[in-house]
């Protein structure tokens, strides 16, 4: 009885070296297909496969590409935002002294009984505030007794005058002004005729 079970052991435990050996064989294959199978790629690869592998590279590449630019426009538009809304705050802090010089002269206007004084001081804030605004480029268009140019000015009317005046600028309604040498405002005239 004893041999039997002893027979049984080996036999099981043949089988289960066996069946170690043929894992060890088969593990040894598979390992030498997939090193095969990285070689043949580069190897054995058809043209049609090559054109395959190649459209999707590039098309790999598009697709990134086309998300890099798309963000690209995304954070431009949003720094472009950004930028419109922030455009004036240097003009504006740089005009804040001008009203704080106007909310003075108010002060003083109530308890002052010297016009005079009122008058110097409300055109030393307006001379002030030309200053600011001449530093950033403004500059007013210089229209009265010129020859009328539409191009710079807009004509409201025209009025019968001597010979000497027709075609020039009689009066002006309101004042154009140029920013950095571009016409930001027309100037309201009126013409001789």
């Amino acid at each position: 009885m004893s041999d039997l079970k002893n027979k049984q052991k080996e036999e099981v435990f043949n089988e289960i070296n066996q069946t170690d050996s043929n894992e060890d064989q088969n593990s040894d294959t598979a390992n030498e297909n997939a090193e095969l199978s990285k070689e043949e790629p580069e190897v054995s690869l058809s043209e049609e496969e090559k054109l395959r592998y190649k459209v999707s590279e590039m098309n790999d590449k598009f697709i990134r590409l086309y998300a890099e630019f798309d963000n690209f426009k995304k954070r431009t538009a949003t720094e472009r935002l950004d930028l419109i809304k922030t455009a004036g705050k240097d003009i504006i802090v740089s005009m804040l002294p001008v009203l704080d010089d106007f909310d003075r002269a108010i002060q003083v206007m109530e308890s002052a009984n010297d016009i005079q004084s009122i008058k110097e001081g409300v055109l030393l804030v307006r001379h002030k505030f030309h200053k600011i605004l001449e530093q950033r480029g403004l500059t007013p268009m210089e229209s009265q007794g010129q020859d009328f140019n539409s191009d710079l000015a807009e004509a409201i009317t025209g009025i019968p005058v001597s010979e000497e005046m027709k075609g020039k600028v009689v009066d002006v309604v309101e004042k154009g002004y140029l920013l950095n040498e571009k016409v930001i405002r027309f100037a309201k005239v009126i013409v001789g005729n």
